[in-house]
């Protein structure tokens, strides 16, 4: 079994931008810039072949292009934030993007849990009563609004997801380059 998720990378100007936001609000649990990116479905654990049927459906459909614009900060968790992200601007391309990709899941009989689609970068991940939220918009109103030029993402990848005491260890096992 293969804990897996399919996912776009920050362009590498995004992620300066963050990893700038991450310094900014001197975060206790950042995510690191080498594990930046934007989930389109998190598979959890799947058999290998399920896995190979997943990136031939992948290979064979036309995928297309997505832009990514930085839109904001956002939390999941009200008011006991569990995790500070920066929101991507909406975006047809994104959307059909991701329905494509849940199509293909489907496809192969993956189960997908069922969410709002809320594209975004994960910061930070709190600890439960780690951190209140009026403390962390006191935090974000300081550092002012987060926003970047609309870039291009250049590829789908579908990552392998170790999980570690240290924090998760993300390796691309195939890529699926986009249209500009």
């Amino acid at each position: 079994m293969i804990r897996a998720f399919l996912a776009l990378p920050v362009p590498d100007v995004l992620g300066h931008v963050l990893t700038i936001a991450q310094h900014r609000l001197r975060l206790d649990n950042p995510v690191p810039p080498e594990n930046f990116h934007v989930t389109l479905a998190f598979l959890d654990a799947q058999p290998e072949p399920v896995l190979s049927e997943l990136h031939d459906q992948l290979a064979l459909r036309s995928l297309p292009g997505a832009v990514l614009r930085l839109d904001g900060f956002g939390v999941f968790g009200g008011r006991a934030p569990q995790n500070l992200h920066a929101r991507i601007a909406p975006d047809k391309g994104l959307a059909a993007l991701h329905e494509r990709v849940l199509g293909a899941c489907r496809a192969v009989g993956i189960i997908l849990e069922r969410r709002r689609f809320v594209p975004h970068v994960t910061l930070a991940r709190f600890r439960p009563g780690t951190i209140r939220d009026s403390t962390l918009a006191a935090h974000l109103q300081d550092h002012g609004p987060l926003t970047s030029d609309a870039m291009p993402a250049p590829e789908l990848v579908l990552f392998r997801s170790t999980l570690r005491p240290g924090g998760s260890i993300y390796d691309p096992l195939a890529q699926y380059p986009l249209p500009g």
